[in-house]
């Protein structure tokens, strides 16, 4: 033993003399700086491997190339002059309306007066009624008498609050109520689901997105200690995941969709890693209609032990219907396997206000990490389950009022209307340069043209 420690000194002093000698030849200063400046092009290379590994290589490239091009003495100038010209020419429209607009409360209240003026400006208003596409839900002449209905429900209970259900426990009723009719409506009573389907409802689609992205971050940490949460989406998925990405502090990876404009299931699968929290699927996607493999996405959620949120806001009141009456609609709610969040609008196809949503998960032990509760406070215990704290108890009123007023038998009219008036318009295509992007499931057509613009 003492043979092999003598030998290990002699090679020790022997390395070291020679490593002297070598570096005898070089300036101090330059020792100093090389291992430096070898660690700051190592970190360079670093960053720009994570941005090519995140965007891919043709983005990044463009980026470099346009960031490039600003550090050229009067690019940067000259670009930021045409996005004023821009910005300019979208508020010269809107600066002269603005000039009789008020900006401070009256000396002498108008009293119920002022609902004139409210009827004028309502009348100036873009005549929507059979000219707008996505953005209204309900028209006709026979949607005037649902109108006054919401409207009635909405005015009883103008100035209740779900936060405090000890003294409003009508809208404490209708809120679970319109919860679990549409669970029941996602497969809530199927065996698959589990039965233990629960949720709230929220202000809109975008909520619900950012509540379910929220619950499966805190989910997962709980689950496999994830503290870099990444989630992965096709491009064709809302914008709500970007905002839900910003807003929770969450990587985001988009993957283009495959040839039927379809999430790509294996493209998905090569960008799941460690720090994958969840994947989305879209029933349909809002850009061309048509609904993401969810039984393909299912399965690979459960085999990587990770969240799958299915994005119903679109489709939820009308897919469960459209199937009832025959339509080829594939597999989408909790039924299937893997799915552990859904969000649907009731304020859409549900035909209930505008300010409605609902996000449903698989089970409470998902769902309890949507709740906050501050224990702290000296105003006492404080409990939320979405991301407000007082709720408009009128819209969860009026969404009650709606479902109820309408039933299985008016949702399921309605659908026929939607569906019928959708395969019309596909069919009814007579320019040649135009085609249907993809096979619409639903209600959104998207056009494409095989001519190039001038």
């Amino acid at each position: 033993m003492e043979d092999y420690f003598s030998s290990f000194n002699s090679f020790l002093a022997r390395f070291r003399v020679s490593a002297n000698l070598f570096l005898s030849q070089f300036e101090p200063l330059a020792l100093l700086l090389a291992p430096l400046l070898t660690l700051v092009i190592a970190g360079a290379l670093h960053s720009l491997l994570s941005v090519v590994h995140d965007k891919g290589l043709k983005a990044t490239l463009i980026g470099l190339f346009m960031t490039s091009v600003k550090l050229i003495p009067g690019i940067k100038s000259y670009i930021d002059a045409e996005k004023q010209k821009v910005v300019d020419k979208l508020q010269s429209g809107s600066k002269s309306k603005r000039e009789d607009w008020r900006a401070e409360l009256p000396t002498t209240g108008f009293g119920a007066g002022i609902l004139e003026e409210m009827k004028d400006a309502k009348n100036k208003d873009v005549d929507w009624q059979g000219k707008c596409s996505g953005t209204v839900y309900i028209g006709g002449s026979e949607s005037e008498g649902h109108f006054s209905l919401i409207n009635e429900a909405c005015s009883m209970f103008a100035h209740t609050n779900p936060l405090h259900l000890h003294v409003f426990q009508s809208v404490g009723r209708f809120e679970a109520e319109v919860v679990a009719m549409t669970a029941d409506l996602l497969g809530s009573k199927d065996k698959a689901s589990g039965g233990q389907i629960c949720g709230n409802m929220t202000s809109g689609g975008t909520e619900s997105i950012l509540l379910a992205v929220k619950t499966s971050r805190d989910y997962m940490k709980m689950k496999k200690g994830i503290t870099k949460p990444e989630m992965i989406i096709a491009e064709s998925a809302h914008s709500a995941y970007g905002k839900a990405a910003q807003y929770f502090n969450i990587k985001l990876r988009r993957v283009p969709v495959n040839k039927e404009f379809k999430a790509d299931v294996k493209a998905i699968r090569q960008h799941i890693n460690r720090n994958t929290i969840m994947i989305v699927g879209s029933a349909p996607g809002f850009p061309h209609g048509i609904i993401d493999p969810i039984e393909e996405l299912g399965k690979l959620a459960d085999s990587y032990g990770i969240c799958f949120h299915v994005d119903l806001c679109l489709g939820g009141f009308v897919l469960p219907f459209a199937r009832k009456l025959g339509y080829p609609i594939p597999p989408f709610d909790f039924t299937v396997k893997g799915v552990t969040s859904v969000s649907t609008d009731v304020h859409k196809y549900g035909l209930a206000p505008k300010g409605t949503s609902i996000v449903l998960y698989r089970n409470h032990e998902i769902r309890k990490h949507q709740f906050v509760a501050v224990t702290e406070w000296s105003g006492g215990l404080y409990v939320s389950p979405t991301m407000a704290g007082s709720r408009p108890g009128a819209l969860i009123a009026g969404a009650w009022a709606a479902m109820m007023s309408l039933g299985q038998q008016g949702y399921l009219e309605n659908t026929r209307k939607i569906m019928e008036a959708s395969k019309m318009i596909e069919k009814g295509k007579e320019i040649s340069e135009l085609f249907i992007i993809g096979k619409p499931d639903m209600t959104v057509v998207a056009f494409g043209s095989s001519r190039h613009l001038k």
